[in-house]
């Protein structure tokens, strides 16, 4: 066809379309397409459109030009399946829908006299087939769009999600008949989620439980779940969820045994069992955070499917990258050298959220924006909104700027469908089609589950306070399962006495259980503390020829491979370096390739995240080279021929909050590999504060986690401002207690070594978070390289000598403490030659802080008469304040008569100065007080 036609619209092209196909084959058109192209053919310019007439040649519908009509029927189709679910009834509650004028017939210059003429194969798809008249498509398009049942799909732009997404929609397959339910079961399933809510509300009315009681339906949507990951080659389920409704789902999509979580309701406590646990230092958390595993057989030729739910502590939402982390852990091959092989297949995440929570926190943004990231993804989501219409007390129009509580997922393309929470069918379709969505395209789904909560935020508080008009309408509102049983009762399909004689059985039964349990009966409790003295046992030192070998494949690059000149003359010089086991030649870099690559050899799998950790913030690390002339990647250690394990390395998206909770998951679920995660600069991991706090040094204490998550922060002073000066080192010594983390300060390439090795090795024994505050400008200074025999024949020292005050300890009568940086400043003084008096000693390890090895060196200089301790943060920051009464401890028991002074920068507000020259002048007076103003003679 040529020419341009003189109608309009943006579905016109719709009608050429189906009118091409007719001429070219009129059987591929249905018999009422075809009817009404023997009568219509296109206009061209300058020429009106014919008008179909009847068999009695009457003009079908009134006007010049009715392919106009056919057009505006067209866009009405697409107005129902784009902005139908503005029409649907969402709230269980009655609440109005917000609507559409585009869904109205007059809006598009239509009437029903119109619709009843057209075909309704202009509708398309199956309901296009099956419709006669545009009116009975219409219709079927309003049932499938606009009744309990919101598909918001505008914003997915690829055309074969689309086209999926709509067939998946008009075709029913995911409902009744085509996809049958089991009624009765579905039935009994609700009673039991009730029956359990009421249960517990009689037998501990005080206790604090979170209800489901409004959003009951997420418990057998999460069975229709589950059922379709059976068989399916999936093996891990793994669930992320706040406190809302986690009891019931716990009890009955986890099957944790009733008696368990009663006993956990009486909650005994005896003294024996308090000591226990908390020389362990283990203190638990509430219930209503507790995790769980379930286990479904597959049948003979499947290993088990495991359904876990993590735990998560009150902050909500921060489970999200946690749970994500841990599915791409599930689904990461690791036992073959190279990258790893990723299977996003064998898991599936479900992540849980608030309506309030959803659009508010920005972790849900965070971790949104990781599910199509290479590094991160895991391979298709499936979100459920468990919406209440309120947060706390907060209403939604005062909790979030848009229509949806889930518009934020809008963003990221994700499929999003609004269901009515006490419409059980359409909730079970809403189900089954996430997870087909999920299978098919590994791309996150998103349900919109909208209730209501039937008490305040928990059951002690009252909601009528503040919402007197909305309880009003709950308080007289059935429950789900009333309505379902009611439905049941009116078809035949049960008795009319059955529902409540399921439900007596269930409280009969639960009451049974409760009275059961022994007065004295306790909790059960497996906490495995690690043997003791692990770390200090540890070999890390790797033979020198070994070294050398490792280092030799790293230097190996593709045939035709163009390494940037620069880069090339430094990999030069690293080779050089390794010729002389005796001067200091390894550099920080040099020793942190060769320690994974020593770990690689030894079959543990090493995974790398972080901020520009490719290159390194500080052009460092070059872990993957460029090619000068293609811009092509190539890692050196995916091809080490000694490696018996996958190394994975990716610059992680600008976030701190959602990268770290996702590596924790991860290691979490996988504890045998080595995981690091990277800031830019330190303190940029204060926007991870609820993450370190709630899970990467508290989660052995709260949920009998083993973590081993490596946090390497750039830190040291050196006049670039406030914001890149501190790690702040001593917000994590503030967390230490019960040695639940390691936190280091190394100053040299070996003892860099030693630490990450170290760490690899205690995995399975003794795991371990481990902070390592990593250098910025030390990164090339000489004084930090290391002989080869220090990587070859040393081990982590926690505390380093004065090599040349060891030669002469009577003559000490200063010993200065310093960790860090600081300790170059101190070494590379004017004043240091003329105080011949002072011994510098650096603590390497903070925490757990090396009592034991301060001790033996505080007795090698028997005639020191002062410790000073000297650190370039403020006095109320770094490590001044864990130190002191750990020093003063020292001191008292091993009858040590020293004097303890602090120098350092006075307390402040601020890390750092803004201006590079007050920093000069404050770090020269640090330097000088360290040295200057005895309290003895020198003479």
């Amino acid at each position: 066809m040529t020419g341009i036609f003189d109608f309009h619209g943006p579905n016109a092209a719709y009608v050429l379309d189906l009118y091409e196909r007719y001429q070219r084959d009129p059987a591929a058109v249905d018999a009422a397409t075809r009817a009404f192209f023997q009568h219509w053919r296109p206009p061209y310019a300058g020429e009106a459109a014919r008008t179909p007439v009847n068999g009695d040649g009457v003009e079908a519908w009134p006007g010049p030009a009715g392919v106009d009509k056919a057009a505006s029927v067209a866009n009405l189709f697409q107005a129902i399946r784009e902005y139908g679910h503005l029409a649907a009834q969402l709230d269980p509650l009655g609440g109005p829908p917000p609507g559409d004028p585009s869904l109205a017939l007059d809006y598009h210059d239509l009437t029903e006299a119109d619709l009843r003429q057209l075909p309704g194969s202009l509708a398309g798809g199956p309901i296009g087939a099956a419709a006669g008249a545009a009116w009975e498509a219409a219709q079927a398009l309003r049932r499938v769009y606009a009744t309990s049942i919101g598909h918001d799909y505008d914003h997915i732009r690829l055309a074969d999600e689309r086209a999926w997404l709509r067939h998946a929609a008009e075709s029913g397959r995911f409902r009744p008949p085509q996809m049958p339910v089991d009624e009765v079961g579905l039935l009994r399933r609700l009673t039991e989620v009730e029956a359990f809510e009421h249960f517990l509300q009689r037998s501990f009315p005080g206790k604090t439980r979170f209800s489901i009681e409004g959003l009951d339906l997420m418990v057998p949507m999460l069975d229709e779940i589950v059922a379709c990951c059976v068989g399916g080659g999936i093996y891990k389920i793994l669930i992320g969820m706040a406190h809302r409704g986690r009891l019931n789902v716990l009890a009955h999509v986890l099957q944790k045994p009733y008696r368990q979580m009663l006993l956990e309701f009486k909650d005994p406590s005896t003294d024996d069992l308090y000591a226990e646990v908390s020389a362990l230092g283990y203190t638990g958390d509430v219930k209503y955070h507790a995790g769980a595993d379930r286990s479904l057989p597959q049948g003979e030729a499947l290993v088990d499917l495991l359904v876990r739910m993590a735990p998560n502590p009150s902050h909500l939402e921060h489970v999200n990258p946690v749970v994500v982390g841990m599915a791409r852990a599930a689904g990461t091959l690791t036992d073959r050298p190279g990258p790893p092989r990723i299977d996003p297949s064998r898991t599936v995440p479900i992540l849980i959220h608030g309506d309030a929570s959803f659009p508010a926190q920005g972790i849900v943004a965070e971790t949104l924006n990781m599910s199509r990231l290479a590094g991160y993804t895991a391979g298709g989501t499936i979100h459920i909104i468990a919406n209440n219409q309120l947060g706390f007390t907060t209403d939604p129009h005062d909790g979030r700027s848009t229509l949806y509580a889930s518009d934020l997922a809008k963003g990221f393309k994700i499929p999003i469908v609004h269901v009515n929470a006490d419409d059980p069918l359409a909730c079970i379709e809403a189900a089954r089609l996430a997870v087909a969505y999920s299978n098919e395209f590994e791309r996150d789904f998103l349900i919109d589950l909208i209730g209501y909560r039937r008490y305040g935020h928990n059951e002690g508080d009252e909601p009528r306070f503040t919402q007197p008009k909305l309880y009003n309408i709950i308080d007289k509102h059935p429950t789900v399962r009333q309505q379902w049983a009611q439905r049941l009762v009116e078809q035949g399909i049960v008795g009319a006495d059955e529902p409540e004689q399921l439900v007596r059985r269930q409280l009969d039964h639960l009451q049974q259980e409760l009275s059961s349990l022994g007065a004295d009966e306790r909790l059960p409790l497996e906490i495995k503390p690690p043997p003791p003295g692990a770390a200090r046992k540890v070999h890390t030192a790797v033979p020198a020829e070994t070294l050398r070998e490792l280092h030799q494949a790293l230097m190996r690059a593709p045939a035709g491979f163009s390494v940037h000149p620069r880069l090339q003359r430094i990999r030069r010089r690293m080779a050089e370096a390794l010729a002389d086991e005796t001067e200091p030649a390894i550099d920080w870099t040099l020793a942190e390739q060769l320690a994974l690559a020593s770990i690689l050899a030894e079959g543990t799998p090493v995974r790398v995240t972080g901020e520009d950790v490719l290159r390194g913030t500080f052009s460092h690390r070059h872990a993957v080279l460029f090619d000068a002339q293609t811009g092509e990647p190539y890692t050196p250690l995916h091809h080490l021929p000694q490696a018996r394990a996958a190394f994975e390395i990716h610059n992680s998206p600008l976030s701190e909050a959602a990268a770290i909770g996702f590596e924790y998951g991860y290691n979490i679920e996988h504890p045998g590999r080595l995981v690091i995660w990277e800031a830019q600069y330190g303190d940029f991991a204060n926007t991870a504060q609820a993450m370190i706090d709630q899970f990467v040094v508290s989660g052995f204490a709260k949920w009998d986690q083993t973590p081993s998550l490596v946090l390497l922060l750039p830190h040291g002073y050196e006049g670039q401002g406030p914001d890149h000066a501190s790690a702040r080192p001593e917000r994590f010594l503030q967390l230490a207690a019960e040695v639940n983390m390691r936190i280091a300060n190394p100053t040299t390439a070996a003892q860099y070594f030693h630490l990450l090795r170290r760490q690899a090795l205690l995995l399975t024994t003794d795991p371990l978070p481990l902070v390592v505050l990593t250098p910025k400008s030390l990164l090339r200074q000489p004084l930090t390289l290391s002989p080869l025999r220090d990587l070859a024949e040393s081990r982590w020292q926690p505390v380093i000598d004065d090599a040349d005050a060891a030669q002469r300890p009577n003559e000490i009568r200063r010993l200065i403490l310093c960790s860090g940086k600081i300790y170059v400043d101190l070494v590379t003084s004017d004043y240091r030659p003329q105080t011949p008096w002072v011994a510098i000693a650096r603590v390497e390890q903070l925490y757990p802080f090396p009592a034991d090895h301060l001790d033996e060196l505080f007795r090698r200089y028997p005639n020191a008469e002062e410790v000073v301790w000297v650190q370039e943060e403020p006095r109320n920051m770094g490590a001044w304040s864990a130190a002191k009464p750990q020093l003063e401890y020292i001191f008292r028991v091993s009858n040590h008569r020293f004097k303890l002074r602090y120098v350092g920068r006075p307390r402040r507000a601020s890390p750092a100065e803004g201006s590079s020259a007050w920093h000069q002048i404050n770090q020269a007076q640090i330097i000088k007080k360290a040295f200057e103003n005895p309290t003895w003679s020198t003479r």
